[in-house]
């Protein structure tokens, strides 16, 4: 017969005399947090309200979601967006090299661009751009000759007010990726023999892009918004321009405002998508694993889902 060997020791054996009660857990109430979660939800409330007793013909809004002009005026604005942003980009690039290079010259003219164009609002240049013809009537370029009245349409006008206007910001988001990228890996090229425009083609601008591209995204949807200042400035036919003239026809001007402001929020959350994938790309290499992308993310949720046990016992 075997004996158990009892293996308790002193310090196991507890102690006599009353034993601790159980420690109760209660949690922290946070009331602060309902407070504020009811008073906004009450002002959303009363927002909804205000809206909903207005004299507004909501569907106004869908009879011209689709109208001629407005899909034009449509285009009309993706167009100058996107022109005016590879203006700005492409000339960005060149200022912000103008600015990190040694040459005196060239750093003074690039900052004195940059200072003159972000110091002045942008409609004011706008302005400016159109009425070129009042202190030039003639342009001459030596190979082109023409009036200016003729030549400074208004997209020629809003094209060179936003895509110069957008070259002063993009040379700064441009210079600020450059230096982002270590000393080290430039040295490292000129010792390999590149050249300094090969360096900054192969390596430091492609290291460059994932500090670049966030803010350029941000300055793509603020150049989206701000090509409406062109409908008052150069009398530009985009996407407010055209709804103001259906507003002022048919007497639905608010509405058609409304209708303005549907198509902008599709606009930048169609183009905020595109963002967010262009830095998911250029993120390769900086982070150990990249963000999973919204159908990712529904992939594993339903995954998740159906992999779940059902409930019931056997």
């Amino acid at each position: 017969m075997t004996v158990p060997i009892d293996k308790t020791g002193p310090e196991d054996i507890p102690p006599p005399g009353p034993q601790p009660e159980t420690i109760k857990a209660i949690p922290v109430r946070h009331y602060g947090r309902w407070a504020s979660g009811i008073i906004v939800l009450g002002l959303l409330a009363l927002l909804v309200n205000a809206f909903a007793g207005a004299k507004i013909n909501w569907s106004a809004i869908p009879d011209f979601m689709f109208d001629s002009s407005v899909l034009e005026g449509l285009w009309r604005t993706v167009l100058i967006t996107v022109l005016s942003m590879v203006v700005g980009l492409v000339l960005g690039i060149v200022l912000a090299v103008m600015r990190l290079s040694k040459n005196p010259v060239t750093s003074s003219v690039a900052w004195g661009y940059i200072w003159f164009f972000r110091g002045t609002p942008v409609f004011v240049q706008l302005i400016l751009w159109f009425n070129l013809a009042l202190v030039f009537p003639y342009i001459n370029l030596g190979f082109y000759r023409d009036e200016m009245s003729d030549f400074m349409t208004p997209f020629m006008a809003a094209l060179l007010g936003l895509g110069l206007n957008e070259a002063a910001y993009m040379s700064e988001i441009v210079r600020a990726g450059i230096q982002s990228v270590d000393e080290g890996q430039t040295e490292a090229s000129h010792a390999l023999g590149m050249t300094h425009s090969k360096t900054l083609r192969r390596v430091v601008l492609p290291q460059a892009m994932r500090v670049i591209v966030p803010p350029t995204g941000n300055e793509f949807l603020n150049m989206l918004k701000t090509s409406s200042l062109a409908a008052s400035a150069c009398q530009y036919d985009e996407l407010l321009r055209s709804t103001q003239n259906i507003g002022q026809t048919s007497g639905a001007v608010v509405e058609m405002l409304f209708l303005a402001v549907v198509w902008y929020l599709i606009l930048t959350s169609v183009f905020s998508v595109g963002q967010y994938y262009l830095e998911r790309y250029y993120a390769r290499g900086s982070v150990r694993s990249l963000p999973l992308t919204p159908f990712q993310r529904i992939k594993v949720n339903l995954a998740a889902f159906s992999n779940r046990p059902s409930g019931g016992g056997a």
